[in-house]
């Protein structure tokens, strides 16, 4: 055998030593890898907290998280948000709550001296961190973070996955030309899209009959604004809950563009990616969803929702330890505020 031939053979036989020692490191490391992600509680949890280099321990690091979402139209002319709601999400029990903020609770001192301004609503024209105060000083709860989100973000989101499945809860008919809003829809489970979604989102009452009275959700459910504030609630837990089905995994990439698109937020990704293998094992429909004790009152010809300081320390003390024991809450009964609430 010639030198050359040696050589290439010796060549050869480093080649594939090498190649083999590739193959079995690659083997070793996908068992590895497979080992953590069961050691993390298997499936894409367990992929998720692999990926992220999280593990199960990382869990006790955790706290409950509280963010501030607060909804602004962009068929509005002015800075008002149309949608104020502070969430809590505990990973360590699995809860997660909801409690909305009527957007005409009152913030002024003295409510004989009543001003539209007064309303919790106005404070986002002064600053998103003078809303964030105000629901502080409401509910006694520290807020970590806020999101301002487009009131657009639902309904791209509904169109991106195709439609969602949800029980409308009452017949709704509405026109109002001045902002080309047309809303007729069915009482009954049904596919909502893009264009019906707004409608639902929007509806507070109906059309006025020959009699000019105009119909609204029932009290049991919550009349005008408050009824209109648990169907975004609700609508917003199934949109959520039916995004994240195995089936629209490839639409990712185009829902992550409706957030990012319709979303202001002060959350760092650092903060928020550990909780996020934790929420697949969140039932967005048992999302335990309230509102803000109080009732309507006409102060000073102005319209305004006055909070009850005593049942909103027991609701607020009810959700919290909901959040940290992990307690199952009794069921929302919501329709208790009934007095209309004017534009």
């Amino acid at each position: 055998m010639s030198r050359r031939s040696k050589t290439k053979k010796k060549k050869k036989s480093g080649l594939l030593r090498i190649f083999g020692l590739l193959i079995l490191i690659t083997i070793i490391a996908g068992v590895v890898f497979a080992v953590q992600i069961q050691q993390n509680g298997g499936g894409l949890k367990g992929f998720l907290l692999t990926t992220l280099g999280s593990n199960k321990k990382d869990l006790e690091d955790l706290d409950t998280i509280y963010v501030l979402a607060l909804g602004v139209s962009t068929d509005l002319d002015s800075h008002l948000t149309d949608t104020i709601m502070l969430c809590g999400y505990n990973p360590k029990t699995n809860q997660a709550m909801m409690l909305s903020i009527p957007r005409d609770t009152f913030i002024g001192k003295n409510k004989n001296r009543a001003k539209g301004n007064d309303k919790i609503n106005a404070l986002y024209a002064k600053g998103v961190d003078k809303t964030v105060e105000a629901v502080e000083e409401l509910t006694g709860i520290d807020i970590d973070y806020y999101a301002i989100i487009n009131n657009d973000l639902l309904i791209k989101m509904v169109d991106v996955i195709g439609g969602v499945q949800f029980e409308v809860p009452i017949d709704m008919d509405y026109d109002d030309p001045t902002q080309d809003l047309h809303i007729h829809l069915k009482k009954g489970m049904q596919t909502i899209d893009g264009e019906k979604a707004e409608q639902l989102l929007r509806f507070r009452h109906s059309n006025p009959d020959k009699n000019g009275k105009m119909t609204t959700y029932p009290s049991s459910y919550g009349t005008d604004d408050y009824g209109r504030m648990r169907t975004q609630r609700e609508f917003m837990k199934a949109t959520i809950s039916q995004a994240i089905q195995p089936k629209n995994m490839l639409k990712y990439k185009d829902l992550v563009n409706a957030v990012m698109d319709n979303l202001d937020t002060d959350m760092n990704i650092d903060d928020i990616l550990p909780y996020v293998p934790y929420t697949l094992d969140l039932d967005f429909n048992n999302i335990r969803t309230e509102q803000l004790p109080g009732e309507s009152e006409l102060c000073n010809k102005v319209w305004v929702y006055i909070h009850d300081k005593e049942e909103t320390a027991t609701l607020v003390e009810d959700l919290t330890n909901m959040l940290e024991t992990g307690e199952v809450a009794p069921t929302e009964e919501e329709g208790e505020a009934t007095n209309t609430v004017e534009n």
